[in-house]
């Protein structure tokens, strides 16, 4: 299943799905969760984890609000979910930068997931200039 597919199905879509927006909710849908996980570990960790913890938890909560943004087809406030990519961007950096510090593998593919999440979603931002 594709939330790309779902997208173009809404009928204000008319069958076009913006590809570099449905690239980002793609990723941001993943990234949340990822985060979500990563965070959860880190707690289980034994040395203190506690900044990194906190990056995760803010990044997927800001994933997941702009995913939900991205999907709305619905009426039109693209200059608020540009600046909110933008700022989701941001916050995929910090915390891929946070994760790369740890040597864990939960870390290292947290940072992964962000990096790729951050740059759809400032290719999604461009895309909505």
């Amino acid at each position: 299943m594709s939330i790309r597919k779902m997208i173009a199905l809404h009928p204000a879509s008319k069958d076009h799905v913006n590809q570099p927006l449905g690239d980002a909710v793609h990723h941001l849908m993943y990234c949340a969760k990822m985060c979500l996980s990563c965070a959860d570990a880190c707690m289980a960790e034994a040395m203190d984890m506690t900044q990194c913890v906190r990056l995760c938890l803010d990044c997927s909560d800001i994933c997941e609000a702009t995913a939900r943004l991205g999907l709305r087809r619905t009426g039109n406030d693209q200059p608020i979910l540009r600046e909110l990519l933008q700022l989701c961007a941001r916050m995929c950096e910090q915390c891929a930068a946070e994760c790369e510090q740890h040597d864990h593998e939960h870390c290292k593919l947290c940072a992964q997931i962000c990096r790729e999440c951050a740059s759809d979603c400032a290719n999604a931002a461009a895309s909505l200039a």
